[in-house]
């Protein structure tokens, strides 16, 4: 499926919506957390969700069977323009099904008051089997992209993000606490006019690569040795003029589920048919893909 957290511009609420292949959109409620909240992260079936306006409250939560946990304060005094909050925060979510116990991360650059960001890149992890957060401190010389921040994959026990310039992928090893970097392919890297996506695919990272006229997908074969292959090169000459605003969110053998600013499309790998399974109707504050998560039901428990 896919959530679509969306905005009303003239009435400055928001609803989710739930796109799957089979019943098109329905609205889904997370009214049971009383509080409004904007999803931050999808894993295993559960959400983290942020309290709105951002007063570091978090919320980890099982939107089929109505359970959540609220998370411990993350920061120790408010947001206020003498405090800021980390510039460029990302947030991923970590869930272990074998165990039942999840990790929420939080990490961005430090930045005092009136200054730059010295390179300090701090990070906070929850864990819930120990109901606490724990904080440690790296230096990293990349931003990332406003775009690719709800493009956190989790696969290996470990969270990924794409920098800014597609350069490599920026991989946090939550068995360790260690932030490393991994090379994408060569074709991915120096191919010219192309924008790249970060996706799972049953277990693995997959690079999805898109040009004006075709869409190709990588996958990586063996994590250790950092091995990629093209799995299927996908013709998009019959959305062409939907091309320039589409993102892929979530993807599996069957079909490629993507975004665009104002519509979910599917396209089907066996029959290499585009279908639209969501319009949407009124105006939005924001395209599609800024507030589009990919998610996968499953009675996981968060309390």
């Amino acid at each position: 499926m896919i959530l679509l957290d969306i905005s009303d511009a003239s009435e400055s609420k928001s609803s989710l919506i739930c796109v799957d292949k089979l019943r098109g959109g329905s609205e889904l409620s997370l009214s049971f957390l009383n509080d409004r909240v904007k999803v931050r992260a999808s894993c295993c079936g559960l959400l983290c969700c942020s309290s709105i306006p951002d007063k570091g409250v978090y919320y980890v939560c099982n939107p089929m069977t109505r359970e959540f946990k609220l998370l411990p304060k993350s920061r120790e005094r408010p947001v206020t323009r003498f405090y800021p909050d980390g510039e460029a925060t990302l947030v991923g979510l970590a869930c272990d099904l074998t165990c039942q116990k999840f990790k929420v991360v939080l990490a961005g650059y430090h930045r005092t008051f009136g200054h730059r960001s010295d390179g300090s890149f701090i990070c906070l992890v929850f864990e819930s089997e120990l109901n606490k957060w724990r904080k440690f401190i790296s230096y990293q010389d990349d931003h990332f992209s406003h775009m690719n921040k709800n493009q956190v994959v989790f696969v290996n026990n470990a969270l990924h993000w794409l920098t800014v310039n597609s350069a490599y992928i920026l991989v946090l090893d939550l068995s360790c606490d260690i932030w490393r970097k991994m090379q994408l392919p060569y074709d991915v890297i120096y191919g010219m006019g192309h924008r790249i996506y970060l996706l799972e695919f049953n277990g693995c990272l997959s690079i999805i690569q898109i040009s004006e006229a075709w869409m190709n997908i990588w996958v990586l074969n063996d994590y250790r040795k950092e091995e990629w292959s093209m799995v299927d090169k996908v013709s998009l000459r019959c959305i062409r003029g939907m091309v320039p605003g589409i993102f892929p969110i979530s993807q599996t053998d069957e079909y490629i589920l993507l975004a665009t600013h104002k519509q979910v499309l599917v396209y089907h790998h066996k029959t290499r048919i585009w279908k639209e399974m969501f319009s949407l109707k009124h105006s939005s504050a924001l395209p599609l893909w800024f507030s589009a998560h990919a998610y996968r039901s499953a009675l996981f428990p968060c309390n």
